[in-house]
């Protein structure tokens, strides 16, 4: 099958392109609001720009409260979301009003940080300190702007729970990272393989 993406003509009970682009890393955001309030959510678009410097990136579907206290803040954490976290993660997500904490919600611990003021998830096998470097809406073809708003962060600390580590890497069966596969489907990181690039031979 083929179909214009603008008219999104598919002919399918749900629209499959989250399901296509997938597994989504999910970053559990936590920031303060301005009168000092935690919040917590999952962004399932999220995900590493770079690592020179290392940067992170979340979209929000609209002004929510987490681009809000990052934009008055400065500052969000991204910790990292496993599969025995998965219903907390969930709950995380409620549509609650700003001044509920969702951390307190969940049944999490909001653990300050170290260089920024954002909590992030103690319970979590890791956790990322970040500063916010630009928050924009991306412009679209037609010359208009998505109505979806990128939060770009510089991280600045990193907390990862020793227990997750095995021969000096990070052990995947251990940290079983929660992704998002489109629908209400969800995988984790547990199960992998690995493969080692090739490099090129001018003489192979």
């Amino acid at each position: 099958m083929f179909y214009e993406a603008h008219e999104n003509d598919h002919g399918l009970r749900h629209d499959p392109f989250k399901a296509l682009v997938s597994p989504r890393p999910i970053g559990w955001i936590g920031t303060l609001s301005a009168d000092g309030t935690p919040n917590l959510a999952p962004y399932s678009y999220f995900n590493a720009i770079g690592d020179g410097p290392k940067m992170v990136m979340f979209a929000s579907d609209g002004r929510k409260d987490t681009v809000s206290n990052a934009e008055a803040t400065g500052e969000f954490s991204a910790s990292l979301a496993s599969r025995v976290h998965a219903e907390k993660v969930n709950a995380s997500s409620v549509n609650a009003p700003a001044h509920v904490d969702e951390f307190q919600y969940a049944g999490l611990t909001a653990a300050p940080g170290r260089m920024v003021e954002a909590p992030h998830v103690r319970e979590a096998f890791a956790a990322l300190e970040c500063r916010v470097v630009d928050i924009f809406r991306p412009r679209t073809l037609s010359g208009g702007v998505s109505e979806y708003i990128l939060v770009i962060g510089q991280v600045v600390g990193i907390h990862i729970d020793e227990s997750i580590i095995t021969d000096g890497k990070i052990d995947m069966t251990k940290a079983a990272p929660l992704a998002r596969l489109g629908y209400r489907d969800y995988s984790d990181g547990a199960q992998t393989f690995e493969m080692i690039r090739p490099t090129w031979d001018e003489d192979g």
